[in-house]
This record gives structure tokens, sequence and C-alpha cells, in this order.
């Protein structure tokens, strides 16, 4: 079956370009021209992955993710209308998995779309009954990560992650104390040579500790060596 992307842009331009090399590539398509006429159906019907766009009339790009997060952990990428630092990071904190600067590459954004696709995919596979060991988690602490099943808790208590997001916790929890760079996180979560800045991945880092002090607010184990990079400390 071939994945479904819903694209939401009030440019019909961008609409029909964008649409028109989805389908080339094999892709499923929906697009939408409002955030209100999207909403909705995003979450009655979850595409694989929703592309939108954060300046819209009526209801906006982070209004609808925020929306739909309430709701569905569907991978998104969001389009900024321009090189805005703090339309990035507001897009990640709100739960986007990456960020595109208009005017943008079709190429750079099919890149972007399977190497998230790919990384969800791997996720959800189904696992044989009987084969999960022990070894297979990762347990430091309060934190127990389950990557087979994309599953996170902290103390006991779940703690819903992206994609993107648990790949970084992932790499930083395999090797509690040792310092990751960000060039490394970066490796950790964009494995196809997508390329992002250092921003990005401090954005991620941000929403990481953010989601973790929802269930614990004295969350304090992603730790920042600055200059060098994050570590994950055991308590």
């Amino acid at each position: 079956m071939p994945a479904t992307i819903a694209l939401v842009d009030d440019d019909r331009n961008i609409l029909t370009s964008v649409s028109i090399a989805l389908q080339s590539e094999g892709f499923t398509v929906r697009v939408y021209s409002d955030g209100e006429a999207a909403l909705k159906a995003l979450i009655d019907n979850p595409p694989d992955l929703a592309v939108l766009d954060i300046k819209m009339p009526k209801l906006d790009g982070m209004e609808l993710l925020r929306r739909l997060r309430e709701k569905s952990a569907v991978p998104a990428i969001f389009l900024t209308s321009k090189d805005d630092e703090l339309d990035e990071a507001l897009g990640l904190a709100m739960g986007a998995d990456d960020y595109i600067t208009k005017p943008f590459s079709q190429r750079l954004l099919i890149a972007r779309i399977r190497a998230i696709l790919r990384r969800t995919d791997a996720r959800a596979e189904p696992e044989p009954e009987e084969e999960t060991t022990p070894a297979e988690k990762i347990v430091r602490g309060r934190l127990a990560m389950d990557p087979a099943r994309h599953r996170v808790q902290w103390a006991g208590q779940e703690v819903t992650l992206t994609v993107t997001e648990f790949l970084i916790l992932e790499a930083l929890a395999q090797r509690p104390g040792f310092v990751k760079s960000r060039d490394q996180l970066m490796d950790a979560a964009y494995q196809d040579d997508v390329y992002v800045d250092d921003r990005t991945i401090d954005s991620h880092i941000k929403r990481l500790r953010r989601k973790f002090r929802q269930v614990d607010p004295e969350f304090k184990a992603i730790e920042t060596l600055y200059g060098v990079g994050y570590r994950f400390a055991e308590e």
C-alpha cells in the first residue's frame, strides 16, 4: 500500500505542484487548503504523514498541530514562510518531526518524507510473539524504553514521543554518562543524509525535557554540556 501524505497549505500553487511531485513518487496525496478543513479529516482518517504550512488564515499550522497532537501522533513536517528561528523552535516544540523553509526543493521535501516514513515503519513493524528479551529493552534508572514497541516510561508513567524524539533519547540512554555531540545525535535521528542544523537538535532536546517534566517536574536526566553536547545521567 502506498503511503498517504496530507498537504495542508493555503497556497494552491504549492498544493498542486507538490501533490503532482508526490504522486509521481508513488504516494497517495490528500490536499487541504486551510487548517479548519484539514483538522477533522486528519483525526478521522489519519494519513501516514502530514505536511503543514505554518502561516494560514483561520487556523494556522501551529494551532492545527496542537489540536492534532491531542488525538494523534501522526508524523508532521512544517513548512515555514521564511527562515524564522522562532517558527522552527515553536514548530518542533508543538510536536513536528521536521521543518522546511520556503522556498524549498521538492526533492528535499520528498527525501525528508521518506526518511521519516522509514523510521516510523521500522518502529511499527509487528514483533513475533515470545521473541522479546529483556536485553532488547533499555532500562536506565527510572527510564524504561522498549524500542520494538516504541514505548517510553518514566517512573512507571507513559511518555509519548515522536520517532525523532525517541531516536535521540535512545542514542543518549544507550551509554549513560557519555556525551553525545549534536552531530552524533543528528546521525542517530536523521540517518538518510537529510540536512538539519544545530538548532533542530536543541529544539528536540527542549521538547524531550518538557514532555518528561509533565510527568516529573524534577526531571533532570538529560544534561547539557555547553559547547560539547548532551548526555543522559542515570539516576
